[in-house]
């Protein structure tokens, strides 16, 4: 990989003497590293070597084939890099009792599954992202990691902004020039360029302003980015302490981490070299919102009476485990199941935000048929007991994700069948006796069609 000139004049300056080490760095191949699904849980090679900074991320010896593996598509892990599953000692030192959090930037979605499973039982996330067709992408991945506590939306920060003191937490992994991720992109630093420095640090400290009015006082700003340079890492954490009043948060490390801090101003800020910590570039800093900095709050319910909704039919309230603790209705013809304690806050977003998803979605009334969704599928809160189960081998399971034709066992009753690999759920088919209508999403199909081995 070839690096621009003007980078390596500018990081050289800043390094120093370590400059050479993290070049060299870069020329070699970037670390494989997986979050596993604690409610979804699997074994790991023997080789897997756990991330120190995150109890559920691990190190591959190797890159496996992601695409062609039924567990991941089963949410049972996420593919994250490394460095970015700091964001754990965060929310653990500063995040004791449920909070309301907010995922502000937040497609694919690997802090969002990531904050699934370290905020409280009780919390909720909203999991926002600005660009659609990201959005599409981030609902999917949520959709696999099987957490009801999750509202996905599709706004600006501006709009989001306007839901005065509604949230503990923000997490906003901004979007940034992208140093850290040359090693994964090397198209990256061919379109790296000073002037989109200087634009990236301005678009980040207008996010910042946009939504800081909905951090509530008292509440933790999470700001972070995947690139070196101080225009957008230190400078920024200051101009948001002097201009907004905020006050960095020490988190607590350990030495054999090896995390760098700041390298302009005195501030608490965690930065991931690759020459000295095994994994890719980022940048995090956390805030706290001053507990007098307050604005008037205005946040009801518009009370907009919805239009004869129909009923969520009973059945589908058996498809859940501890169908009482959720509240159903209908959204379009899609009968939903939102956690109760959250019904509330549910239609104030709903009144405010454009929500991709929220909850579970449980069924499609589609004619006479009620159909199971792929996100029930992939709820933890799935009752398995509600429908037949059927085990599929490798090569079927692969075809069953491609959206090809099945062949299920002569024995296999009629209906909706729940199809699993390895005991853990893949979606849904209809058997029909004389065939089985393959209902994995469409748009979740694996595209790729290269020749299956066994596994």
């Amino acid at each position: 990989m070839t690096l621009p000139e003007e980078f390596i004049i500018r990081t050289r300056a800043l390094l120093g003497e370590s400059y050479d080490a993290f070049e060299a760095a870069l020329q070699e191949d970037m670390p494989i590293s997986i979050r596993i699904n604690k409610q979804k849980e699997i074994p790991l090679p023997e080789e897997s070597v756990p991330v120190m900074w995150c109890d559920s991320g691990y190190y591959l010896p190797e890159r496996p084939s992601f695409t062609f593996d039924p567990l991941f598509h089963a949410g049972t892990y996420y593919v994250q890099e490394a460095s970015s599953m700091f964001l754990e000692q965060v929310i653990r030192s500063t995040v004791t009792s449920p909070v309301t959090c907010l995922d502000l930037c937040a497609a694919p979605g690997g802090k969002s599954t990531h904050l699934l499973s370290l905020l409280p039982k009780g919390s909720l996330l909203v999991s926002n992202e600005v660009i659609r067709s990201r959005c599409n992408i981030l609902a999917e991945n949520i959709a696999k990691w099987g957490n009801s506590n999750c509202i996905v939306t599709n706004n600006d920060p501006e709009v989001l902004g306007n839901l005065t003191h509604l949230f503990d937490i923000i997490v906003a992994d901004v979007p940034c020039s992208g140093e850290g991720m040359f090693r994964k992109n090397t198209d990256s630093a061919n379109q790296w360029s000073e002037d989109n420095i200087a634009l990236c640090a301005a678009r980040s400290r207008r996010i910042i302003h946009d939504v800081w009015n909905a951090l509530k006082p008292g509440g933790i700003l999470i700001f972070s980015t995947c690139t070196y340079n101080t225009e957008e890492d230190e400078e920024n954490i200051h101009y948001i302490a002097e201009s907004l009043g905020a006050e960095p948060v020490n988190i607590p490390v350990k030495k054999e981490w090896q995390i760098t801090g700041a390298l302009k101003y005195n501030l608490p800020v965690y930065r991931f070299l690759p020459h000295k910590t095994r994994g890719e570039g980022f940048f995090l800093a956390a805030l706290r919102k001053r507990e007098d900095i307050i604005t008037p709050a205005h946040l009801k319910n518009k009370g907009k009476k919805d239009k004869s909704i129909p009923a969520v039919p009973l059945e589908v309230k058996s498809w859940l485990q501890k169908s009482d603790q959720y509240s159903f209705r209908m959204r379009g013809n899609i009968a939903q199941a939102i956690p109760s304690q959250w019904q509330n806050l549910y239609q104030l977003l709903a009144d405010r935000l454009h929500i991709l998803s929220a909850g579970i979605d449980l069924a499609e009334i589609k004619g006479k048929d009620l159909l199971p969704t792929q996100f029930l599928a992939m709820s933890t809160a799935l009752n398995k007991k509600a429908f037949t189960a059927v085990s599929l081998e490798y090569r079927e399971a692969i075809k069953y994700l491609q959206k090809e034709t099945l062949t299920l066992p002569e024995n296999t009753p009629k209906g909706f069948i729940l199809l699993t690999y390895n005991q853990f759920p893949i979606g849904f088919a209809k058997h029909l006796g004389s065939r089985t209508n393959n209902l994995y999403p469409q748009e979740w199909r694996i595209r790729s069609r290269t020749t299956i081995t066994d596994n």
